[in-house]
C-alpha cells in the first residue's frame, strides 16, 4: 500500500509539473483575460457576458502575439514580445513554487532561493517555446506553398 502511495504521489506531482511548463506560455493571455472579464463584470455584463468578453480577449491576446512574433523580423520587436509573454509565466512560476515549496520546506531563505530557481524555469520555458515560431526559411523565389520537382 505504502508503495502505491509512492508511485501516485510521484505520478502527481510530474503531471503537476509538466502541467505547469505546459500553460507557461498562457500566463500573459490568462491574466489578460483575467483582467477584462474583471472590468467587464465590473461594468454590469453580467457573468455569461464577462466571461466570454474575457475568453475572446485572453484568445485575441494569444493570436496576436504569437503572430506578430512569427511575422517580424525586427529582433528588438520579437524580444520585447518574448519578454512580454515570459515575464507573467515567471511570475506565476514564482508564486506556484513558493507554495509548493511551504509544504516542505522549512527554511524561509531555501524557500526563497527554490521559488527564484522555478521562476527562472517557467521564464526560460515560455520564451523558448515563443521562440519556436521563429523558424524562419530562406526566401525562395517561384516556391509557392510545398516543394514543388
Amino acid at each position: 500500500m505504502l508503495a502505491i502511495g509512492l508511485v501516485l504521489n510521484t505520478l502527481g506531482i510530474g503531471l503537476f509539473c509538466w502541467a505547469i511548463f505546459a500553460l507557461a506560455v498562457y500566463a500573459l493571455p490568462f491574466f489578460v483575460a483575467l483582467s477584462i472579464g474583471m472590468t467587464a463584470f465590473q461594468g454590469g455584463a453580467g457573468l455569461i457576458g464577462a466571461l466570454l468578453i474575457a475568453t475572446a480577449g485572453g484568445a485575441l491576446t494569444l493570436v496576436l502575439g504569437q503572430v506578430a512574433f512569427a511575422a517580424t523580423r525586427s529582433l528588438a520587436l520579437r524580444i520585447a514580445i518574448a519578454t512580454a509573454f515570459a515575464v507573467p509565466a515567471a511570475v506565476a512560476g514564482y508564486h506556484v513554487v513558493l507554495a509548493l515549496s511551504q509544504i516542505g520546506v522549512p527554511s524561509l531563505a531555501w524557500r526563497e532561493v527554490f521559488a527564484c530557481l522555478g521562476a527562472v524555469c517557467i521564464g526560460v520555458t515560455s520564451w523558448t517555446r515563443l521562440m519556436g515560431l521563429a523558424k524562419t526559411r530562406p526566401f525562395e523565389p517561384g516556391r509557392i506553398g510545398c516543394a514543388q520537382s
